[in-house]
């Protein structure tokens, strides 16, 4: 991989705000619709609660994700919005912003990490499930939906 950066952006960074609208656009494409409607408040990824991170490889941002405290449980980090270029991709970016996003939520004294993707999104889950997560009960906005899968791993 060339020069990759892992930089905590705001989430209202016009430049994460223009990968969070690719990353809509894409799930927009697998599933219809707006691409996630999950309520998401953009104060929830400002430390020490959370944090949002936007990869730069070579000088060009193509990666974001980040984590928000779940609400059910202090101690929890529940993961949003990770997402990679497809000019970034099957180069480690994803791998990298992942285990940064855990990095930074158990440095704020997360002790465990959930999140929920979908069926459609076979990429994800490959990861997610290559670095550990197992799936647990649905949670969240889309937890009756049948394409959600949800996932998990102490950290």
């Amino acid at each position: 991989m060339s020069d990759l950066e892992i930089v905590r952006t705001d989430y209202l960074d016009p430049v994460a705000r223009e990968i969070v609208a690719a990353a809509m656009a894409d799930l927009s494409g697998r599933y219809g619709g707006n691409g996630d409607d999950t309520p998401v408040d953009p104060a929830e990824f400002d430390p020490p609660t959370g944090s949002f991170l936007v990869a730069w490889l070579d000088g060009e941002p193509v990666a974001c994700g980040g984590w928000r405290t779940h609400h059910q449980d202090p101690g929890v980090a529940e993961i949003k919005r990770v997402f990679t270029l497809d000019s970034a991709r099957r180069r480690g970016v994803g791998l990298a912003v992942l285990r940064a996003i855990e990095e930074s939520a158990r440095a704020a004294g997360r002790g465990r990490a959930i999140l929920e993707t979908g069926s459609r999104q076979p990429e994800a889950i490959a990861l997610y499930e290559r670095v550990g997560y197992q799936l647990i009960p649905n949670f969240g906005h889309y937890k009756d939906e049948p394409d959600v899968r949800s996932y998990g791993r102490d950290l």
